[in-house]
């Protein structure tokens, strides 16, 4: 009897003949041709039973405790009278037991990782969930690090990531939907919201676009899914912010935001954002409100420059008629041999390829490169006329603004930005700056990330909202969510009920 087909739902029952079942999965994944892919077969009560798991996913110690569990039926169990299947259920000492009836989903748990039991002469299944990922522990974020603070961060585990924001929300609304995504690939990912602070329509707009996704798989994890998600074509400015803070997630969810978390992913995706989520960090959380708008402020700056400062000082090179006299120093001071636009395009470019070589350059060898990047390519391209020193402190300026800028994907974006304003400027001088301005400014009012607009608070205006961007607010003095995630509950901190005495 081979596993039968169910009318209504177009899936392959599981057979009541064992051994059909096991035809059926050497076949379908390739149980005993794939050396990962093992059955350990044993017999209970003169039955026959199957267990099926996937080595390197699985908890190898659970999966000996079960079978010694299972064996051990023998001993303690009469034949006479007895249910093989309620005997076993039973016995499967675990607190994540599944009960499968359709060779599908046993497939898709066996491939995840989880163990699979089948019984002959029965038309159903059992499913542990033993599963063992590898992968490290917790660790701080290389990229969002904070002086002081937690020094946990989500790892490559799913399983560990949920676990590390129920840690900080120990809600009873919080909700961890899961689903699959790719065809091929089958990968987890975890849709985390607070059910009565989220938006509902937001919740299902997410649900929907994840399960209209269809694909091989999604290797590259969450990136992948943020292009299905918000359909950025190519726009350079990120419509999604990630994190691998816990904190940080766990903050975003009491704001009402959506979190999409991926397995084998650090990071995870928040939702709805602005482009004012993206030029926050956890280090002003972390100090007191007056050092917090500080650094903020420190922090805006510096992305000021990296977008404008070397179109503006260009602009003046051009045009020094423009400079008040208290900054006439301004502007290079001898003539220069190569085009200062053209000084400017090489330094700029130079400063992203060192950026990608120190990536890709192994640790030990890192010092090297840095002293190749600042003394060879730096001092002598100053000594033989290839740049002005002027144009080496601005765009050493710049740099370290796009370096002080949060979100690396909009630090890219910035610079972006800042290449077509240079290049505004050398074709149409005075108008092209302002022409080039005035048409980013319009650009990022037209842009919606879920419906969301990108510039609020400041397009549309919202006066509050606005002074909580420019500066950190103490968080007794912040009662209520942002209005821009469309909350169901706006108050952050609940009306104080009256103790008794």
């Amino acid at each position: 009897m081979t596993p039968v087909a169910n009318l209504d739902t177009n899936k392959q029952l599981i057979s009541t003949t064992i051994t059909e079942n096991e035809r059926y999965l050497k076949e379908r994944i390739g149980v005993g041709t794939s050396f990962d892919l093992g059955v350990r077969k044993i017999k209970v009560l003169k039955k026959e039973i199957h267990l099926y798991f996937l080595n390197g996913l699985c908890d190898s110690a659970l999966i000996l405790e079960l079978l010694r569990e299972l064996v051990e039926i023998n001993d303690n169990e009469r034949s006479i009278r007895v249910n093989v299947k309620d005997v076993i259920d039973n016995r499967l000492t675990h607190q994540q037991v599944e009960t499968a009836r359709d060779m599908d989903k046993v497939v898709d748990q066996l491939l995840s990782g989880l163990i699979i039991i089948l019984v002959e002469g029965e038309n159903c299944g059992f499913i542990v969930d033993v599963r063992s990922y590898p992968g490290r522990d917790p660790q701080e974020p290389d990229t969002e690090k904070v002086v002081r603070g937690a020094r946990d961060g989500y790892t490559e585990n799913i399983i560990v990531n949920t676990a590390l924001t129920r840690r900080r929300i120990r809600d009873e609304r919080l909700r961890h939907e899961i689903v699959q995504v790719g065809e091929r690939s089958k990968t987890d990912i975890c849709i985390a919201y607070l059910q009565d602070v989220a938006d509902p329509n937001l919740v299902e707009i997410i649900k929907k676009e994840l399960m209209q996704i269809e694909i091989d798989g999604i290797p590259m994890a969450d990136k992948t899914i943020e292009e299905f998600l918000v359909k950025q074509g190519w726009n350079p400015y990120p419509l999604v912010r990630y994190t691998e803070r816990p904190d940080v997630a766990a903050t975003h969810l009491f704001e009402g935001h959506v979190i999409i978390m991926v397995d084998t992913s650090p990071s995870v995706i928040i939702t709805p954002t602005t482009f004012f989520h993206h030029v926050q960090h956890a280090e002003e959380y972390r100090q007191t409100p007056a050092i917090g708008a500080f650094l903020r402020w420190v922090r805006f700056i510096g992305m000021i420059a990296s977008v404008f400062l070397i179109p503006l000082w260009y602009l003046y090179v051009k045009n020094p008629d423009l400079l008040p006299a208290a900054l006439k120093f301004i502007g290079p001071n001898e003539e220069a041999t190569v085009p200062i636009i053209i000084q400017l395009l090489i330094a700029d470019f130079g400063i992203d390829l060192l950026r990608m070589a120190a990536i890709h350059t192994p640790t030990p060898l890192s010092t090297a490169m840095g002293l190749i990047a600042a003394v060879l390519i730096g001092q002598i391209a100053i000594d033989v006329g290839l740049f002005s020193a002027e144009v080496i402190l601005y765009i050493a300026v710049g740099a370290i603004g796009s370096f002080a800028t949060p979100s690396y994907e909009l630090g890219v974006a910035n610079k972006i930005v800042k290449i077509f304003l240079l290049l505004a400027v050398f074709f149409f001088d005075v108008p092209g700056f302002v022409i080039g301005t005035t048409l980013y400014l319009l650009f990022l009012v037209s842009v919606k990330s879920l419906e969301t607009p990108y510039l609020w608070p400041f397009i549309p205006f919202d006066p509050k909202a606005l002074i909580q961007i420019l500066l950190r607010v103490s968080v007794p003095v912040n009662k209520t969510r942002p209005k821009i995630t469309k909350p169901k509950n706006e108050r952050k901190q609940p009306t104080r009920k009256p103790v008794l005495s």
